[in-house]
């Protein structure tokens, strides 16, 4: 049995190794590099480039692909080999060819004529069942519901690197997500250190007011928004910028929902439970109704009483 070792590791990583690997190295009589690994490694890891020839002893290799030649003769030998984990979300990449190669010539002729308009309805349609996913706990739909999301995210960004003018693509979108992650976030990665939720959360408004030169508390707040995400938004904003309650709109619906944010609640996601739980309540009553021999179409006020649900 052969005492050498074999290291895969990912160039897309640049010189990172797997931790498995440091023991085997620490331990070997000498550490090579393959011939398919690019000079950074050469440069960073300062081993020397696998011999021509058998390679024979406690050895460690460290090559980019198992097909190398001295890697695929020492496996042959029964090397031992420690792969490096993909990076997590390698897979979006595959999303990504997908998503082009159906936009491109030969592709699907649906997914051709779409537009970023045409294609809205379908991102709310998407939203609104990974919210249904999530209130419900359910792991598989959620898995599912984030892909149809993450399709709806893919297709915008591919639309958008089409344009004439202006365009964009996936990568400029990941990019300016990081620039913003990274810059509304300097307590982990400028100056790393406990800090209040609430002391947070006004850097976070404060940094986007300064980012985005919005001249008012409720600038950026999306007026598309179902109602009462919309009330709840604006009562924060303008909660977090001093604003008095009293000053609140006293309109009957908005002062529902102004109180409701106000007291730590959060209205668009209180009012669908109540609204789940009557659907439920309906569903039950007439699976009551059924059992008893009684068709719901035909029930009245007072069998609907009799079989709602006790509470």
């Amino acid at each position: 049995m052969s005492s050498a070792t074999v290291v895969l590791v990912d160039p897309r990583l640049g010189p990172v190794l797997p931790a498995a690997a440091l023991a085997a190295i620490r331990a070997a009589d000498a550490v090579y590099l393959g011939t398919d690994l690019p000079e950074t490694f050469v440069a960073a890891l300062g081993a020397d480039p696998a011999p021509a020839g058998a390679i024979d002893g406690a050895v460690v290799l460290i090559v980019a692909d198992r097909a190398e030649p001295a890697a695929a003769e020492l496996l042959a030998g029964g090397a031992a080999l420690i792969e490096t984990a993909p990076p997590t979300g390698v897979e979006v990449l595959g999303a990504v060819a997908v998503m082009d190669r159906l936009r491109s010539p030969g592709g699907c002729p649906w997914d051709a004529e779409q537009t970023h308009e045409s294609l809205l309805q379908y991102l709310v349609e998407e939203t609104w069942e990974l919210v249904e996913a999530i209130e419900d706990a359910d792991r598989p739909a959620l898995r599912e519901e984030l892909g149809d999301v993450l399709l709806q995210v893919l297709f915008h960004a591919r639309l958008a690197a089409e344009y004439a003018e202006d365009p964009f693509t996936i990568d400029e979108v990941a990019a300016d997500l990081v620039g913003k992650l990274v810059h509304r976030h300097p307590h982990v990665f400028v100056e790393p250190g406990d800090t209040d939720v609430s002391d947070l959360e006004h850097r976070w408004e404060v940094q986007k007011r300064l980012e985005k030169k919005r001249e008012s508390s409720v600038d950026g707040v999306a007026l598309g928004q179902p109602a009462l995400n919309l009330v709840a938004k604006l009562v924060s904003r303008t909660q977090r910028s001093g604003l008095p309650p009293d000053l609140l709109s006293d309109e009957p619906l908005f002062a529902v929902a102004a109180k409701e944010k106000l007291a730590g609640g959060e209205p668009e996601g209180d009012l669908r439970r109540v609204a789940r739980r009557f659907d439920a309540d309906v569903r039950a009553a007439e699976r009551a109704a059924r059992a008893a021999g009684i068709d719901p179409v035909h029930m009245d006020a007072e069998l609907w009483r009799k079989f709602w649900p006790a509470r």
